[in-house]
């Protein structure tokens, strides 16, 4: 199945480092980020997994889970992630599942439908598995991004990102280019400007009749 922004995350139950977990029982009232690697003991992903784990309590604070996914069995996962907390300086905090029948890496549409789970698999087999799904409370896919092997993610990015889709769904206003927490924000085209004069009533700046800035809302 392919998956689109707005619809649902699909569910599935999955054994990872901290037992069995329903993933839309797991989300419950909170955003999730699930996050993908091909295979274990590969150098880019681990300094991802490391960095993240050094940035999990400021997603913590954003009301956000998060969980890897990587095509190994869980107890290679476990040898793995002592790998990490030695060369990263971080010990993993969040889940990781393991995924070695591709199961949860097909119904994300990761990988080719074809691909057979089982077996030695190198990171070459699985290197479409390597993506970034954020989801919202409402378990529908808010955001996604699909790196290549080569090129370590940018969680910083990820977590700005985060910020504006929340504070688009509890304010509906969009963000601008290279926008950061605390900068002015954009009142969608769909606010009249009546309506956006009661909304923020504290004034607005128009550039154009369709860009119009205002103070991020607290």
């Amino acid at each position: 199945m392919s998956i689109r922004l707005g619809e649902d995350a699909p569910d599935f139950t999955a054994e990872t480092t901290q037992g069995t977990i329903h993933f839309h029982e797991w989300i419950g009232d909170q955003w999730a980020i699930l996050f993908s690697h091909p295979k274990d003991f590969t150098p880019v992903c681990t300094t991802e997994l490391g960095y993240l784990a050094g940035l999990k309590p400021e997603f913590d604070k954003r009301n956000t889970k998060i969980i890897g996914l990587s095509i190994d069995p869980v107890s290679d996962h476990e040898k793995w992630l002592k790998d990490i907390a030695e060369t990263q300086g971080h010990e993993v905090g969040y889940p990781l599942i393991g995924d070695p029948d591709l199961t949860v890496a097909k119904l994300y549409d990761m990988i080719h439908p074809e691909a057979s789970g089982g077996g030695p698999r190198t990171a070459v087999d699985n290197a479409t598995v390597r993506s970034v799904f954020l989801i919202g409370p409402d378990k529908k896919v808010k955001a996604m991004l699909v790196y290549p092997m080569s090129a370590g993610r940018n969680f910083d990015e990820v977590m700005r990102l985060l910020d504006a889709l929340q504070l688009n769904a509890k304010h509906a206003v969009a963000t601008p280019v290279n926008w950061k927490p605390g900068e002015d924000v954009i009142i969608p085209t769909s606010v009249s400007n009546d309506a956006a004069m009661q909304k923020y009533p504290q004034g607005f700046k128009t550039v154009k009749p369709y860009l119009r800035y205002v103070a991020q809302p607290k």
